[in-house]
C-alpha cells in the first residue's frame, strides 16, 4: 500500500496545487504541463496516471469523467479521478486533498471518480472506505 500521488490536469487552479504544497510539503504533485502532456486528450492523461500510479485532479467535469468511465468499462486500470468544480472555493478542496493523502492509500481510489471537496453531496456516497491512520 502507498500514499496517493497526484497528477494536476492542465486546467487545475494553481492556487490548489500551491495551497496543498504549503500544508503538506511531502505530498507528491506532478502537473501535466511539467511532463509535456498539457495538450494531450483526457484518455492519454488517464493512461499516464494509471501507468505511473497518480490520482488525477481536474476541473474538466464535462469530459474527464466520461473518459474515466470509458477506461473502466474497457477493463483498463484507472488510478482515480478527483473532480473539482471551478466555482468551488479552494480552501475546502485543499483540505480534502491533504486528507486523502494523509488518511488513505492510493489503491483505495482505483476506479473511483469523486467530486471534491469531500463535504460535497456529490462526494459523500462515492467515497471508498478511508483507512484513517496517524500522520507522523
Amino acid at each position: 500500500m502507498s500514499r496517493p500521488r497526484f497528477l494536476a490536469d492542465h486546467d487545475l487552479n494553481e492556487h490548489i496545487v500551491s495551497g496543498v504544497w504549503r500544508r503538506a510539503p511531502a505530498l507528491e504533485w506532478v502537473r501535466v504541463r511539467d511532463i509535456g502532456m498539457s495538450e494531450r486528450v483526457d484518455a492519454e492523461v488517464l493512461a499516464y496516471a494509471a501507468d505511473h500510479g497518480f490520482l488525477v485532479v481536474s476541473h474538466d467535469i464535462n469530459t474527464m469523467p466520461s473518459a474515466a468511465y470509458t477506461r473502466m468499462r474497457a477493463g483498463q486500470k484507472m488510478s482515480g479521478l478527483l473532480m473539482v468544480k471551478q466555482s468551488d472555493p479552494v480552501g475546502p478542496v485543499i483540505a480534502s486533498l491533504v486528507l486523502i493523502w494523509s488518511a488513505s492509500e492510493a489503491e483505495e481510489w482505483e476506479n473511483y471518480v469523486c467530486f471534491l471537496p469531500l463535504s460535497s453531496p456529490f462526494a459523500i456516497d462515492k467515497l471508498p472506505q478511508l483507512n484513517f491512520r496517524e500522520v507522523l
